[in-house]
């Protein structure tokens, strides 16, 4: 095959994946809002990407989306948003690195000495 087929042929399939996406429709759609102000709501389209999420409106929700990375691989996270703000969490979002050992053992004797107050 010539550079330019080849070219051409990679073009056509790169091209072609996103332009699937550009023709995405939704496959599955519900949406309940109650009096209550509870609600539910969750979608799929035909790309793989998905989502819910249900609550009471202004103090609380929690739900979920997930969808495919060009390179083939999901991603899901889920969370919850109330009085403690929003919580998410999932395999791909980056996570703190360990405590220092020395940072831990200052902790603990922090916590089994406690301050005490001297008189004069």
């Amino acid at each position: 095959m010539n550079k330019i087929v080849f070219v051409a042929f990679i073009s056509t399939l790169v091209c072609g994946t996103f332009a699937a996406d550009a023709y995405a429709y939704i496959t599955k759609s519900e949406n309940n809002i109650d009096p209550d102000g509870s609600y539910k709501y969750s979608y799929e389209t035909s790309n793989g990407i998905s989502a819910l999420e249900k609550g009471v409106g202004g103090q609380y929700a929690s739900g979920g989306y997930g969808y495919y990375t060009p390179e083939g691989d999901v991603i899901q996270l889920s969370y919850i948003a109330d009085e403690n703000g929003f919580q998410p969490s999932g395999n791909h979002l980056p996570t703190p690195p360990p405590i220092p050992l020395a940072i831990l053992k200052s902790l603990e004797y922090i916590r089994t000495h406690p301050n005490v107050e001297y008189q004069n």
